[in-house]
C-alpha cells in the first residue's frame, strides 16, 4: 500500500523497485494495480492507498531483502509478504464502490424516520409487535421466581446483571 500524498510517477518508481528486487533474485508470476482505494482504518493520517499487489517466486534471501527495503522506504505504508500455495488461483481485484460522502449516521437516521412511520400508520391498530417466541412464554416481571432460581439469560445478554427479587 503506497501514500497517495505522493506522485504518480514516485509511486510507480517504488513499484518499479520492488518489481526489479522480485525480478533480480526471484520469478515474478502475477502483477496488479488495485489502484487507489479507501483503507479500512487510518495509517500515518491517510484514508485511502494506492495498492499494488505481486505475486512470485523467490529464495529466502529475497524476502529478507525485500522485507528490509520495504520497511526503510518513504512512501510506503504498509506491505505484507506471505507464503500462498503455488497451485491457489491469483485473486482478482475487488470491487469498488462507488466514491462518495457518505451521510453522518445521525442524519440517515433521521431521514428514514419518516419513510418509517407512513407504514406505521398503516397498519391496523390491534397489531402486537413481534415478541420472540421465548420471550412471549417468560413473565415480564421476575418476582413470582423464588429467590434461589436465577432466570434464563440470553447468551448475549449474559454479561448484564439480571433483575430479581431478593
Amino acid at each position: 500500500m503506497l501514500d497517495p500524498g505522493r506522485e504518480e510517477p514516485a509511486r510507480e518508481a517504488l513499484a518499479q523497485e520492488a518489481r526489479g528486487q522480485i525480478e533480480a533474485a526471484g520469478t515474478l508470476k502475477h502483477e496488479n494495480s488495485w489502484g487507489l482505494r479507501k483503507m479500512a482504518y487510518e495509517i500515518d493520517k491517510r484514508n485511502d492507498a494506492d495498492y499494488r499487489w505481486f505475486r512470485f517466486e523467490a529464495p529466502t534471501e529475497l524476502l529478507e531483502s525485500l522485507d528490509h527495503n520495504l520497511k526503510i522506504a518513504d512512501g510506503v505504508l504498509r506491505f505484507r509478504i506471505f507464503k500462498v500455495d503455488p497451485d491457489a488461483p491469483v485473486i482478482a481485484p475487488p470491487a469498488v464502490a462507488a466514491p462518495g460522502p457518505a451521510p453522518p449516521r445521525e442524519q440517515a437516521a433521521q431521514s428514514a424516520a419518516p419513510e418509517a412511520a407512513p407504514e406505521a400508520a398503516d397498519e391496523p391498530a390491534d397489531s402486537a409487535p413481534e415478541v420472540a417466541p421465548e420471550a412471549a412464554d417468560e413473565p415480564a416481571d421476575s418476582a413470582d421466581e423464588p429467590a434461589d432460581s436465577a432466570p434464563e439469560v440470553a447468551p448475549e445478554a449474559a454479561d448484564e446483571p439480571a433483575d430479581s427479587a431478593e
